[in-house]
C-alpha cells in the first residue's frame, strides 16, 4: 500500500506539509531516539563545514529549517552571524519560534517555498540544509534555487540519509528503516507512515553521489561528498563559483 504522505505529483508538497505538521511537537525528541542522538554530531558537522574558513560576520540560510537547530547552532559558531531560518511548515516554525525565545537567540524564521525563495540575488555567504532536499518536490530546481541566493564565493552544505556503497552495510541499513522506523513511528505520533516515509522517500532520493552531480549540474564547483556512519549520511559540499 503506498505511503499516505509519499507522492511525486502535485501533492508532494501538501503531504510533506501535512507529515511534518503532525511531527512538529515531538520531532526533536523523534530524531533523538532514532539516531541515539547522533544526528546533533551531524548537524554540527554540517555547520563546521559551512562556516569554515568563513571569518566575521557571516549571512545564513537554514533551508527547510523545520524546529531550527540548524539556524541555532550556526549563531554559536559565529556570534556575528545573521541567521534566517526558512521552512513551509507553520507547526515546525512555532516550535522553532519557541525555542529560540527559550535560548535567547536571535535568528529570524520565515514561511517559504524552498522551490521559490523570498530573497534576492547573492545574498547570503552560507546555506544549509538538513533533511530537507529529499522532501522538495524538485531537488534539482532547489538546488539552483539555493545557488541563486549565495553570494560569489559562498558555500552550501546538505545533510540527509545516504545510500552506502558497501552491499553489507546497505542491508543491514534497509533493514534498520524498514523495523525500527516504523516502530519509531508508531509509538509518537501513533502514525507508522511517518517513519515509513524515510525508506520510501529513499528510493528515488539520488543520496550523497547523485547529489554531488546535481550541485555541478547547479552551477556549484568543488562540488563533493562526505559520509557518516557508513555512507547511511551524506554531507554534500559545494560552493558558488567567485567572478572577478
Amino acid at each position: 500500500m503506498a505511503n499516505k504522505f509519499l507522492s511525486y505529483d502535485d501533492q508532494r508538497a501538501p503531504k510533506v506539509r501535512e507529515m511534518f505538521s503532525l511531527l512538529a511537537g515531538k520531532y526533536d525528541l523523534i530524531n533523538d531516539v532514532m539516531s541515539a542522538g547522533l544526528h546533533r554530531k551531524w548537524k554540527r558537522d554540517t555547520i563546521r563545514l559551512a562556516l569554515a574558513g568563513k571569518a566575521g560576520p557571516v549571512r545564513v540560510l537554514d533551508l527547510c529549517c523545520g524546529t531550527g537547530d540548524l539556524a541555532f547552532l550556526a549563531e554559536a559558531a559565529n556570534g556575528g552571524a545573521r541567521v534566517a531560518g526558512v521552512d513551509f511548515t507553520f507547526p515546525m516554525l512555532r516550535v522553532a519560534s519557541h525555542r529560540r525565545t527559550e535560548s535567547g537567540r536571535h535568528a529570524v524564521f520565515v514561511q517559504g517555498d524552498a522551490l521559490r525563495l523570498p530573497f534576492e540575488n547573492g545574498l547570503f555567504d552560507v546555506v544549509t540544509i538538513g533533511y530537507g532536499l529529499r522532501n522538495i518536490a524538485d531537488p534539482a530546481a532547489a538546488l539552483v534555487e539555493m545557488r541563486r541566493v549565495l553570494a560569489p564565493g559562498g558555500r552550501l552544505v546538505v545533510l540527509d540519509f545516504g545510500k552506502p556503497s558497501n552491499p553489507v552495510a546497505a542491508s543491514l541499513y534497509q533493514g534498520f528503516l524498514h523495523t525500527v522506523m516504523p516502530l519509531i513511528g508508531w509509538l509518537f505520533p501513533r502514525a507508522p507512515e511517518t517513519y515509513l516515509y524515510i525508506p520510501e522517500s529513499l528510493e528515488r532520493y539520488p543520496a550523497q553521489r547523485g547529489v554531488e552531480e546535481l550541485m555541478r549540474r547547479a552551477g556549484f564547483v568543488n562540488a563533493r561528498h562526505e559520509n557518516r556512519l557508513l555512507g547511511t549520511m551524506g554531507l554534500n559540499v559545494g560552493e558558488a563559483p567567485v567572478r572577478p
